[in-house]
């Protein structure tokens, strides 16, 4: 009896089992050879050198170039600047001056030195903190449109309005995202005639709102804090202010140069000229640091390139969508970092 059960068990299982099936995974193999997959970076590489070649070049153009012309004209000028000083003071003035027994000029030096010093410090901090406050409110504006655009692809699929919905977004990108150039403060407090947000709600909703608009919401509240980061915080007069004193700094050196040439003579001026220029222009590259970090956009430190390629990606995957194709991702990331067990 025993035998039979377990000869009768035996011819179960053999019916039940199923060799596996090769020819599926040979024609998936064939798809697959047929159709590959390409995918691409929204960056190539050539375009990422072009973009780091055109930053090397703005940077050296607005930075370099000026402080260049301020050592040369502040060297060329220091000579007949000293003895148009010896001229109009004349020569007992300015032996008093250079020897500085009552410590005028120095402490005249120290005084505009730490306001100087102290100005420029805070703005540069300020500034660079502003910088990076644009940075993080564009990724995250970016991510949350990325985020709507697929939640819309999901919801609206094969709806008749979907089409336009991705019009929305698109308007959206184009009159807002890239629109840096316009002032964050009248861009806010004005309201565009057709919202494409509103729109996107409006054809979404039927009754309720739908499961759209928390992420229409989140939107909004990003492209609130982007259009914060990119208001310009500090006026012109504070970077006037800094001219200013840059300018007060550097007025006593030839006054000072005027005098003890002299006593030491007139070769003196040579090599203080020299000094003189490598100072200016030293001044005036860290003014214009601190200008370009203060410019929200068109400068050398702003978001411009690193914006420019998120919009690429976007309107990339936006073609994509609307042509039903699947986004295409990045294969040329770095690979994950290995860590020893």
């Amino acid at each position: 009896m025993s035998r039979r059960l377990l000869l009768l068990c035996a011819l179960q299982s053999a019916s039940a089992w199923v060799s596996p099936m090769r020819r599926p995974t040979q024609r998936v193999h064939h798809a697959v050879a047929e159709h590959p997959l390409h995918i691409q970076s929204p960056q190539s590489e050539a375009s990422a050198r072009r973009v780091a070649t055109n930053r090397i070049v703005r940077t050296s153009t607005v930075l370099l170039v000026p402080a260049i012309a301020a050592g040369i004209f502040s060297y060329l000028s220091f000579g007949p600047l000293a003895r148009g000083l010896r001229s109009i003071f004349g020569l007992e003035a300015l032996y008093i001056l250079s020897n500085d027994q009552g410590q005028f000029l120095q402490n005249f030096l120290g005084v505009i030195g730490i306001l100087f010093s102290l100005l420029i410090g805070n703005t540069y901090s300020f500034c660079y903190q502003q910088q990076v406050m644009i940075y993080m409110a564009f990724f995250e504006e970016i991510s949350v449109a990325k985020a709507l655009l697929e939640q819309i692809s999901l919801v609206c699929r094969g709806r008749p309005y979907y089409d336009a919905v991705l019009d929305n977004i698109e308007r959206y990108v184009e009159r807002d995202l890239r629109r840096v150039d316009l002032p964050p403060a009248v861009v806010l407090s004005s309201k565009p005639k057709d919202d494409p947000l509103e729109q996107i709600m409006w054809m979404t909703s039927v009754g309720t709102p739908s499961v759209v608009y928390d992420t229409v919401k989140w939107l909004r509240q990003a492209r609130g804090q982007r259009l914060g980061a990119v208001q310009r915080k500090l006026p012109p007069l504070h970077f006037a202010l800094l001219f200013v004193l840059a300018a007060f700094e550097l007025s006593a050196f030839p006054l000072l140069s005027a005098g003890a040439a002299q006593t030491d003579g007139n070769g003196v001026l040579v090599v203080e000229a020299g000094i003189f220029a490598l100072m200016a222009a030293a001044v005036v590259l860290t003014l214009g640091v601190v200008l370009q970090l203060w410019r929200p956009s068109g400068s050398a430190y702003s978001v411009d390139d690193a914006l420019s390629v998120m919009l690429a990606g976007l309107a990339d995957e936006l073609a994509d969508r609307r042509a039903g194709l699947a986004p295409r991702a990045a294969t040329n990331l770095p690979a994950p970092p290995a860590f020893p067990y």
